[in-house]
Order: C-alpha cells, then structure tokens, then sequence
C-alpha cells in the first residue's frame, strides 16, 4: 500500500472527535504534509512504526487488573476505559483551584486557540505525525486550567477492557502564573494506545507529572507530551514502564522563560520472556532564555531479549546563555541477549553554557554483588538492590516521597516476579 493511501486508510478508520475545529484541521493538514513514518525516517530507525501505521489496533487481550497504584493518594480520580470517559468510576470534575472539564464535551474560551498549538510548535524541527494524528483525531481528554494551588492530585485512570480498542486520548493543561498541580497516570488503556498531553507552564507556576505505564505485555502504546516553560516555571515529569510489546515516549520541552526549569525522567523495566520488549524514550529540550536548568535521566534495566533506545536532544538557541543542561542514558543488561540503543546529542549556538550528555551500557557489578552476597544477602534478593540502586537517579526526580515509595514499592513488586 502506498504511503498516501495508508494515511487515507489511517485516517478514515477513526473520524475526527467533536469541537476545536480549527486545531484539528490545522493538524490535519500537517499531517498530510509529512506522512506517516517510516525506518527510514531518521527518529524511527530503531523502531518500527508499523504497528502504529496500521489501519486498526492488533489485538491484544486485557491483563489481569493490578493492584491499584496511588490507592493512598488524596487525588481526584477521573476513569477512561478504552478512551471513554466513565463518570460513575470518576470523581465529581470540580476541586478549589481548577478548572476541568472534557474535550468531548466543551470548548472553553482558554483552551482554543491553545489546542493543537504546543503540538504544532513541537513539529520542528523533528517531525512528530502520531502527534498531529492525535490533535486531529482525539474522540475525548481533560481540559485543565489551574488559577492556584490544586487542593490535590489529579489521578487519570485508563481502563483496558476490549482486545481491539483504540483510544486517542487528547489532554491539555493550562497553568496560570503561580499555580501548582500534580498528575498522576496509570493503567494500559487499550490494544493501541496514543495520547498526547500539552502543558503550557506560566510565569512561576509548577507542574509535576507521574506516570506509570501498565504492566499489560500485549499492549502498545506511542504517547507525546508538549511543554512549554515559562520564566522562574517549573516542569517536572517522571514514567515508570513495565513491560509492553511496544511503548514510544516522546516529548519535546520548550523553555521561553528566565530562569526556567524542566526535568524528564524516566524508568523501563522489561522482560522478553513473555513476549517482545521495546521501550524506546525521545526527547528534545529547547533552551531559548536566561540560565535555564534542564535534567533528561532516563534508566533502562533489560533481560532476555528485550530491546531500549533513547533519543534525547538539547537545544541551546542563540542567546540562551548561563544554560545548565545535563542529559544520561543508561541500561542494565541482565543477560547477553538484551540490546540498548542510545543517541545522545547537544546542539549549541550560545558561549557561556554548561551542558553535558552521557550514555552507557552495563551489566551488574560483579564486586557489588560479591559484596552484598558475602554478607549473607540471596543472589536473586542482592541483584534486586542492585537493580533499585541503578534506578535511584530517575526515582530521585520525583519530589513527593509518598508517591516516590509507591513507585519504589512497584519495582520491588516487578522485580520479585520476574527473578530468575
């Protein structure tokens, strides 16, 4: 099938969501004009894009339902289940501080000309088509605003019930000078998964995101998040993904502002045991003000045959000086079967910065595990630590140690079903 005709194909198999016009046919038309990818595609050359081409989602069976992470958490729980909205599952939609309602269901005066244009900006120069596709296609999402500090969290649940569902999940967020506000993220969500989440992050304001991406081995998810960081803002976003045939996270993070901070990490932890594993993490951060702080920590701890890559990119613009922008990559091998791909870059056009980018690949330390192993700790028992100490620079990146110990407790989970 011609590439073309595939797009048509793509296109007619899941029609335009309600409302934002404007947004979505501008979106449209950017995706007409790229196309979907291919390998040949410089960004998609360690991931093939075929399954997220294809006309409708492969099947893939709902898992059994895990324990409910962030259970604990004093949070306002909105449900999707295989991209519907379901209220009875949901929280009541008003809390102090915000204003939320659905895509499916409003277009707040904020939110159009906002729609569809941090994902429009995100485009260049690394063309990004699910995005696009997303913007056009999204049948529901939350539209946010928060004017203060958010009384709470804001706990998005996705649901998988349906082998063939498809959701195309749109969020966008809009936070007003000064205000805070927490998301949290969990669950599978469908056979095909594509979300986008924008982020516009005003004057002062901070936003922190969590995100944990189920533990399903058939699921298949390319999920992108667009940002744009105001001056002394604050953005901060951490993922933690466990299993998944195939998970691509992209995001692209645009820092306008002075003194502006944005830190995106992330954790993958996969088995190929099951089933294939491919995780794969691309970032791009753009610098383009005053003494901005930038942090990409991202940790991949592979085994039997599972595959990782990351693509990560910082941008310094001319002008951008006093910039402080510090990029690492890394994986665990647990066996010789399992490959990681790293393509780290800097590009900088201003003089007075200070960036730096690494990425590496190990296995275990022999020397650690012979030390916790002498002192009466189990081999599987001693790997696990070891396994928790290398993640430790990504789980660091999250500020509350609530959340942070439920993450932590997830990983001990993994980690004990998935020893040798």
């Amino acid at each position: 099938m011609a590439a073309s005709e595939a797009l048509s194909a793509r296109l007619a198999a899941q029609p335009a969501g309600p409302g934002f016009d404007a947004g979505r046919q501008a979106a449209a038309d950017r995706l007409a004009a790229m196309g979907l990818p291919g390998r040949r595609d410089e960004y998609w050359r360690w991931t093939d894009p075929t399954p997220f081409n294809a006309e409708t989602a492969t099947p893939a069976a709902p898992g059994e339902a895990e324990a409910p992470l962030f259970a604990e958490v004093d949070s306002l729980k909105v449900v999707f289940v295989d991209g519907v909205f379901d209220a009875e599952a949901s929280d009541d939609l008003a809390m102090g501080g915000v204003e939320i309602s659905r895509l499916a269901a409003s277009e707040p005066a904020w939110a159009t000309g906002l729609y569809g244009a941090l994902e429009a900006a995100g485009q260049n120069p690394v063309k990004r088509p699910f995005a696009a596709l997303n913007t056009a296609q999204a049948s529901d999402g939350l539209l946010i605003r928060v004017t203060a500090q958010a009384e709470k969290a804001i706990n998005l649940v996705y649901v998988h019930k349906s082998e063939v569902s498809d959701p195309v999940l749109h969020h966008l967020i809009k936070m007003e000078e000064g205000a805070e506000l927490t998301i949290l993220e969990t669950g599978p969500a469908g056979a095909r998964f594509n979300k986008a989440m924008e982020v516009d992050v005003a004057k002062g304001a901070r936003f922190h995101h969590i995100r944990v991406q189920g533990a399903e081995q058939d699921r298949r998810a390319v999920t992108h998040i667009f940002a744009r960081v105001a001056a002394e803002a604050l953005f901060k976003s951490f993922t933690l993904t466990v299993n998944g045939q195939l998970t691509r996270n992209e995001a692209y993070i645009d820092m306008v502002g002075d003194d502006a901070v944005a830190h995106i990490a992330g954790a993958a932890l996969g088995d190929g045991k099951d089933g294939k594993f491919h995780h794969d993490d691309t970032v791009f951060v753009t610098h383009g003000a005053l003494r901005g702080e930038s942090r990409q920590v991202f940790k991949k701890v592979l085994k039997n045959g599972a595959l990782g890559t990351f693509q990560g990119k910082i941008w310094v613009k001319p002008g951008a000086q006093k910039t402080d922008g510090y990029q690492i990559s890394q994986s665990l091998l647990l066996d010789e079967d399992s490959q990681f791909l790293a393509k780290p870059e800097l590009e900088i056009y201003a003089d007075d910065v200070k960036c730096s980018h690494g990425s590496t690949t190990g296995a275990i330390d022999d020397t650690a595990l012979f030390y916790l192993r002498s002192r009466g700790v189990p081999e599987e028992e001693a790997k696990g630590l070891l396994v928790l100490s290398f993640l430790a620079d990504a789980i660091d990146e999250i500020e509350d140690e609530a959340l942070k110990e439920e993450i932590v407790a997830r990983l001990e989970d993994w980690l004990a079903r998935h020893r040798s």
